[in-house]
């Protein structure tokens, strides 16, 4: 069986097969398909069902192209088969078509997926903002763009980014150094985002004036923080204590954004935990938005999703 669609321009052709025909390549092997091209129509040869989602996908791509969208990376690429290829799940969007920002690099950054895409509008509308879900799901690294966005645009006056250090306890007094190399190792992930964001001279030069704050949650108690954009990240490892304490930090002119994976906490048995807890105390207050994402909304290797699926398959059956 077989599938034609027009191709308008070498530019479109160039854009939709990729670096020396990578993009092809992908999609031939993960639909299942054949695909060439002659005198400006693409040809599609496979089973039926194989043909409908690789054509779906095509044509997703050739209106995002047509719309004056960036070009979609090889990332972009596998993000958007993984949703295309499971057709009951949420489907993607391409990134570069609602970006936030840009990467040092130059390369945007924005939602890949239905869920990304609500997670940052709920960002931009509400004051405080649950993420919740699996890793790889850009919880974090949305929530950073979003923080470096209204930084950029005089939105907000600084960023403060802290997680709960070593598991879920805060005692770094056994560690050498000073308190800044102690916590340093718990930090980086959110270092590492910062990094992908800005420029190392800007980043150095906002540390140095308070403008950028990284820190270890137990340095928020007794603040007030106003005009801030307040990141706590791996929030499953928070007290019901620490979640109480950190929510209350919140200033005038400023934006919380929690995130946390449920599955994965390192709380000691017997601990109430923060981020549940908020789930049900705060659940039903308007001002407050929970965010929940799947495996549909990975964004890592392909094997993550189904590593994710897998386990929530077991402890379903549990």
């Amino acid at each position: 069986m077989n599938k034609t669609i027009n191709i308008e321009s070498l530019q479109e052709a160039q854009a939709l097969f990729g670096p020396q025909d990578e993009f092809i390549r992908v999609l031939e092997k993960e639909f299942k398909v054949k695909l060439s091209m002659r005198e400006g129509k693409l040809k599609i040869s496979g089973t039926a069902l194989c043909i409908k989602k690789a054509g779906a996908l095509i044509e997703y791509l050739l209106e995002a192209i047509r719309s004056g969208s960036e070009e979609p990376g090889k990332t972009d690429l596998l993000a958007l088969i993984e949703n295309f290829k499971r057709p009951k799940k949420k489907k993607a969007i391409v990134a570069p078509t609602t970006s936030i920002i840009r990467l040092s690099s130059g390369k945007p950054i924005g939602p890949r997926t239905e869920g990304q895409r609500l997670y940052t509008e709920a960002i931009r509308k509400y004051d405080i903002v649950f993420g919740i879900g699996p890793a790889g799901t850009g919880k974090t690294y949305l929530a950073m763009s979003c923080a470096v966005e209204a930084l950029m645009k005089q939105e907000v006056r600084r960023i403060i980014l802290t997680r709960p250090a070593i598991e879920a306890g805060e005692s770094l007094g056994f560690l050498p150094g000073d308190m800044y190399e102690k916590i340093s190792p718990y930090l980086r992930p959110l270092y590492d985002a910062l990094y992908d964001m800005m420029e190392a001279e800007r980043i150095e030069k906002y540390l140095e004036t308070g403008i950028i704050e990284v820190a270890p949650l137990a340095y928020m108690r007794g603040r007030t923080l106003n005009d801030a954009f307040i990141i706590l990240d791996e929030a499953q490892n928070c007290t019901a204590e620490q979640m109480k304490m950190f929510l209350t930090r919140l200033g005038f002119d400023s934006k919380v954004v929690i995130t946390g994976d449920i599955t994965q906490s390192d709380l000691p048995e017997g601990r109430p935990a923060g981020l549940l807890q908020a789930q049900e105390i705060l659940g039903d207050i308007e001002e407050i938005k929970f965010i929940y994402f799947t495996g549909s909304d990975v964004v890592r290797h392909a094997l993550v999703q189904k590593v994710i699926e897998a386990y929530d398959k077991t402890n379903r059956e549990k």
